[in-house]
């Protein structure tokens, strides 16, 4: 794709990146097949391939251009960040950095009303604090008749229990986890679970509790500089683990950094080129990101026998976009499952978003409510009697329908252990 930005505009970081990622597409459309919003409304400006143009159309524009208004943002806004259309992209566009930098300048032109920064404000401090989201996600399960249908849907109706996690330095082989912000509220059985799956297997988790949102729903909701600072926070938390000054000779260090949430690793895998350009946090980002796993990535190299899984339950694994399209998983949890002896059921369009998407299912409620029941119409035509997932939005998401069951998939193998 041709551009026409001045020297002058290539001289701004944002626009040089622009400029790349913009020159990478040849408009050739093949993302709008695969993009969700673009399948359901059909408009050229709804798909990768028209938010394009818009982006570029804005990013070379005059700063008082009045044809950058409201409705630029609506496109934009629609959009999932499933990053399906970069599964699909033969040029390879990195379409998801150009949305980043599209967002971000719309925010600073066109002003959000009131009502519609007073939501995202709320959802933000409600959202990545872990114990304010607890004491918030209590209060509205004690008054639940009160609370907004969009939102009951999205909490469980009673307290989860967490279970026990094996206590003590008991193994040689150390990682660390990322707690996450919503999900020790939503499901702490997930962590818990994982803790005593790794555990019989030989791996041990390391505490850091002073890491906590990943800063993901920061960048979702357009506060970009707020999410680097939550990277910061982050790797502050874990760096002592990482490079502990004066480690006995032969002690192993920390192997991986753990991630149970899809959209958490999608985003902590990418911390190093978000802080590229930080002197002080470049090379502990970069190797941040290097450590960053997602779990099925620790256990589909490990003897899986050991487990002596006895379960035999009918699954159907709902692939988040996040692990699928941002890390490039898709097939690897269904595989460690298969090894494990689940049988999981075809499930039709597997490429396609729930709709969760973060923050999106409030932001955007019908959109998301009508990809979601297309995606339960798929994975429950196989007649899975549980569904699983890997990802605390999707779970919650999907769970808010009432229909078939829905756990993390790490839960499920947990119990099924001898």
């Amino acid at each position: 794709m041709q551009t026409n930005f001045t020297e002058e505009d290539l001289q701004k970081p944002h626009i040089r990146e622009a400029d790349r990622v913009l020159r990478t597409c040849v408009h050739c459309g093949f993302c709008n097949a695969t993009c969700p919003t673009y399948q359901l409304l059909g408009d050229e400006r709804d798909g990768p391939r028209g938010r394009i143009y818009l982006m570029k159309e804005m990013l070379e524009s005059p700063e008082d251009d009045t044809q950058v208004t409201e409705e630029t943002r609506l496109h934009l806004d629609r959009c999932l960040t499933c990053r399906n259309c970069e599964t699909t992209c033969p040029s390879g566009v990195e379409y998801h950095k150009l949305l980043d930098i599209g967002r971000a300048e719309i925010e600073r032109r066109v002003p959000r009303k009131p009502a519609d920064r007073a939501l995202r404000y709320g959802l933000r401090k409600a959202l990545v604090e872990p114990g304010r989201f607890k004491a918030l996600l209590k209060l509205g399960q004690t008054f639940r008749p009160l609370v907004p249908g969009s939102l009951r849907d999205k909490m469980p109706p009673a307290p989860v229990d967490a279970g026990t996690r094996p206590k003590g330095k008991r193994h040689a082989r150390q990682m660390l986890i990322l707690e996450g912000c919503v999900q020790p509220g939503l499901s702490p059985n997930t962590n818990a679970a994982t803790a005593r799956v790794l555990d019989q297997l030989g791996i041990g988790l390391t505490p850091a509790p002073e890491a906590g949102c990943c800063g993901a729903i920061d960048f979702h909701l357009n506060a970009q500089d707020d999410g680097r600072a939550r990277i910061r926070a982050n790797i502050d938390a874990w760096w002592p683990h990482i490079e502990k000054e004066g480690k006995k000779e032969g002690e192993a260090g920390i192997e991986a950094i753990v991630q149970t949430a899809s959209g958490c690793g999608a985003f902590v895998k990418e911390y190093g080129e978000m802080l590229a350009d930080d002197p002080d946090y470049a090379h502990k980002a970069e190797r941040i990101s290097e450590l960053a796993k997602d779990l099925v990535e620790v256990l589909r190299d490990e003897d899986l026998d050991v487990l002596a899984v006895k379960e035999r339950r009918r699954l159907a694994f709902q692939c988040p976009c996040t692990l699928q399209h941002a890390q490039k998983l898709g097939g690897a949890v269904e595989k460690v499952l298969g090894r494990l002896g689940f049988a999981l059921t075809p499930v039709q369009d597997a490429h396609l978003c729930c709709g969760s998407a973060g923050t999106y299912s409030i932001t955007q409620p019908e959109l998301a409510t009508q990809l979601r029941n297309n995606k339960l119409d798929n994975l429950e035509a196989g007649n899975p009697e549980v569904i699983v997932t890997a990802n605390i939005g999707c779970q919650t998401h999907l769970a808010g329908a009432n229909r078939t069951p829905v756990r993390h998939w790490i839960e499920i193998v947990d119990e099924a252990l001898a």
